[in-house]
């Protein structure tokens, strides 16, 4: 149980293990629009939804002066000396980079010995913003172990912060958004950097028929998102109709949704992915058409109805 009160300092919480989860994400719709520029000029709007897949960080203290880095679905394995910055240009970037984000913030002791583990339940570029989901747990795995007050708009946009600014990977907001607050919601990406998240509240039965429907299977593809992301930041007139098409698209599912009309949901979700296929070349594959002709992926998922949690535990 997450038990972040006041008076819980640094010296307690040394005492035990951090762990912390951030969900995936599905994207239903507005996709695209939480990119510079077209939300600085013309605003943001996506629909999605997270689901009980995850990703997650645990921290141990150690007696010595290691910091020892563990991603267990990639099989990788380092350790460093403490007292010192770590090179983020290289190895486990996100690990480093939100290490040195809280030393240098003045949360963490730099001399302070750890183990920091991770993993993810989807492949890297599997389209599930999990690059993104594992710097939201990351950030809330430090966080907790730092007793430092974020919220959780503080939480996302510093793991946009680390993930686009400091490691300079290219993408939009959405996905630390979405790891953040969980469940189905509709987020605005405004002018001057304002994200403004807005909860659905979804009628059980309708959230239950919209599991039903939802089935995730992987393609064997994976591709890294500049492929498909740098395309769509271009300013030329068929990227931007089809964005303000994926944009409208949102506003409609939102309402679809909220309303419980699934057999709109569904016709309204064909339209996005044409636009979205008119952004970037490589959005879509054969195999990807050949699926959504038909109708039916594999791997059935549950909507998760939390964003990222953290909690402690006896070491």
């Amino acid at each position: 149980m997450l038990d972040a009160g006041p008076g819980k300092g640094v010296s307690v919480l040394r005492e035990v293990a951090i762990r912390s989860r951030a969900p995936l994400r599905p994207g239903l719709a507005g996709g695209g629009t939480d990119l510079s520029p077209y939300c600085d000029e013309y605003g943001g709007a996506i629909l999605n939804c997270t689901i009980d897949r995850y990703a997650y960080a645990f921290i141990t203290p150690r007696n010595d002066s290691v910091i020892r880095f563990v991603a267990s679905d990639i099989n990788t394995d380092e350790s460093h000396s403490t007292g010192r910055a770590l090179d983020i240009g290289s190895g486990l970037r996100f690990h480093r980079a939100v290490y040195n984000h809280f030393v240098e913030s003045g949360s963490l002791d730099p001399k302070a010995g750890m183990t920091v583990t991770t993993g993810v339940d989807s492949p890297h570029g599997s389209g599930l913003g999990s690059s993104s989901a594992l710097a939201v747990a990351l950030c809330e795995a430090f966080r907790f172990f730092c007793n430092t007050p974020l919220g959780t708009y503080d939480l996302a946009h510093l793991a946009f912060e680390i993930e686009r600014l400091r490691l300079s990977l290219a993408g939009g907001k959405q996905d630390q958004s979405a790891a953040s607050f969980g469940g189905v919601n509709f987020i605005e990406f405004l002018p001057q950097d304002r994200v403004i998240a807005d909860p659905l509240r979804v009628d059980r039965s309708v959230l239950n028929e919209l599991e039903a429907s939802l089935v995730i299977c992987s393609t064997g593809v994976s591709r890294e998102s500049e492929q498909i992301i740098d395309p769509q930041v271009g300013r030329n007139a068929q990227t931007l109709d089809a964005l303000h098409a994926i944009k409208q698209a949102a506003i409609d599912m939102k309402q679809a949704l909220l309303t419980g009309n699934l057999r709109t949901l569904g016709a309204v979700l064909n339209n996005p992915w044409i636009s979205k296929k008119k952004t970037a070349s490589g959005v879509s594959t054969q195999i990807i058409d050949e699926l959504f002709e038909a109708g039916g992926w594999a791997w059935p998922v549950h909507l998760a109805g939390r964003g990222v949690e953290s909690w402690k535990t006896q070491t």
